[in-house]
């Protein structure tokens, strides 16, 4: 079982130009879609987190249940949903404005047990910078650590949620003796302002770079060893990109569960070959989700043998 923890949200996206563009809700969240995109993909999955009892509280919860993923740890409350707005620009890439005062996700709280036979647990987004949720999903991330689990992490960081830019920065660096596999987008390396060796000293075996339709680059440390494995992106007609970093996380965890590499050791045991096959399978994923509007995360028959 790998648990997915972290925020549910409704996208508001564009159906065209102007500054409302015929916004059309779609269910999302970076969490959220990493789930979606690990039961598509046939990954027995559970989503931790805590949603509304509005109606696109149990939207997102029909969703999860649509793509088989397992629902029962979510928390539920009387609060609204979170929204985002999306906005695209002309290469696909979106763009995100947040609604998020007094929503049902920023009250979640740590449960005193992850479901049974969790092998791994993915966290990240706007679910680590909203408190008093972020301090609930912190405390789970050192629980898992600390208790063997294999973990991994996507910040995919959204400036505009961030009052303090270095105390977050801070506050990551932090995390990192927790995390097993960070998976960040260039664009979040840069942000950040770290370097994977810096990152990899700091705890993680393994840490993934998405650079868009340029491709994917794995840095692993072992010991005192570094490698670095690079494959190119998967040609595409970009729809837009969202949702794709989702599912290069997905992508990841589905294929490392498939080689009963859901470890640090593991990580490092792939060696040249298996890391290729690893990140081609995720570019591959990524550039399917990036061909059609929303976040709409391939199908395992989409996709073929990983």
């Amino acid at each position: 079982m790998i648990v997915v923890a972290g925020e549910a949200l409704i996208d508001l996206v564009p159906q065209g130009t102007g500054a409302l563009a015929g916004l059309k809700p779609a269910l999302g969240g970076g969490p959220y879609n990493t789930a979606v995109a690990l039961g598509r993909l046939g990954s027995p999955t559970a989503f931790c987190s805590r949603t509304s009892y509005d109606a696109f509280g149990e939207a997102l919860l029909d969703g999860l249940r649509a793509a088989g993923v397992d629902v029962s740890a979510v928390q539920r409350g009387p609060e609204p949903t979170t929204l985002a707005v999306a906005t695209i620009d002309g290469n696909g890439s979106a763009a995100y404005s947040f609604y998020v005062e007094g929503t049902a996700d920023r009250l979640f709280t740590a449960p005193a047990e992850l479901p049974p036979a969790t092998r791994a647990v993915s966290f990240g987004t706007c679910s680590l910078v909203l408190e008093p949720g972020a301090s609930a999903y912190e405390e789970l991330m050192r629980g898992a650590a600390g208790r063997g689990i294999f973990t991994a992490l996507d910040p995919n960081i959204r400036p505009g949620l961030i009052a303090d830019a270095d105390a977050y920065r801070a506050r990551f660096v932090s995390w990192l003796p927790s995390v097993s596999l960070l998976k960040l987008s260039e664009e979040d390396a840069g942000w950040l302002g770290g370097t994977p060796r810096e990152w990899l000293a700091a705890g993680p075996s393994a840490v993934v770079i998405t650079r868009g339709g340029a491709g994917l680059t794995a840095h692993v440390r072992d010991g005192a060893e570094y490698a670095e494995y690079a494959v190119p992106g998967e040609a595409v007609d970009v729809v837009d990109t969202i949702g794709a970093g989702d599912t290069v996380n997905a992508a990841l965890l589905h294929g490392l569960a498939a080689q009963d590499a859901l470890s640090p050791k593991a990580l490092v045991g792939l060696g040249a070959e298996g890391w290729t096959r690893l990140l081609r399978f995720a570019a591959r994923a990524a550039a399917l989700t990036c061909s059609r509007a929303g976040a709409e995360p391939p199908y395992a028959s989409e996709l073929g043998d990983w």
